[in-house]
C-alpha cells in the first residue's frame, strides 16, 4: 500500500498534498519554501518516504491557450528531482482561484498567509488526478 503526493510548483513556495492508502481523499500536508532548492527537494522526499509514497502527481501550469509556457517548463524541470518516483503531470489551470474560492467558503484568511492556498491548490490537482482513477 502506498500514498499519492500532489505538489503545486510555484517560484516562491511548494504546496503538498498527500491521498489515504485506499487514493480516494487528498489531504492537505505542508507548504516549503522553494529557495534554497535542494533543502526544499529534501524536505520533500523526506515526507513521501515517511508517507510511503510511490507516486507525485505536479501540477503543470498551461496557458488558458493549451500552451506551454515557461512556468510548465520549470515544473518539468523541477520534476526531474523525483525520478525514483512515478510522476504524473496534472493540468493545474485555475486551481489556485478555486483554492482560494474554497479557503474563502471555509472563511479562512489567507491574505497573509498565501501558503494555505498553495497547500489547497495542492489537494486540487490531487483531487482531479484521484477522481480519473475512480
Amino acid at each position: 500500500m502506498f500514498k499519492i503526493m500532489g505538489l503545486d510548483v510555484g517560484t516562491k513556495r511548494i504546496g503538498i498534498a498527500l491521498s489515504d492508502f485506499l487514493h480516494i481523499t487528498a489531504i492537505p500536508n505542508i507548504c516549503v519554501d522553494r529557495t534554497p532548492e535542494d533543502k526544499a527537494v529534501e524536505y520533500i522526499k523526506k515526507i513521501a518516504a515517511d508517507n510511503h509514497v510511490k507516486q507525485i502527481v505536479i501540477g503543470l501550469p498551461i496557458n488558458m491557450d493549451g500552451t506551454k509556457g515557461s512556468q510548465a517548463e520549470d515544473c518539468e524541470k523541477f520534476a526531474k528531482y523525483f525520478s525514483n518516483f512515478d510522476i504524473i503531470f496534472e493540468d493545474e489551470r485555475l486551481t489556485s482561484d478555486l483554492a482560494e474560492e474554497r479557503l474563502r467558503e471555509r472563511k479562512v484568511d489567507f491574505r497573509k498567509n498565501k501558503g494555505l492556498v498553495d497547500i489547497e491548490s495542492a489537494c486540487i490537482i490531487l483531487e482531479q488526478y484521484l477522481s480519473r482513477l475512480g
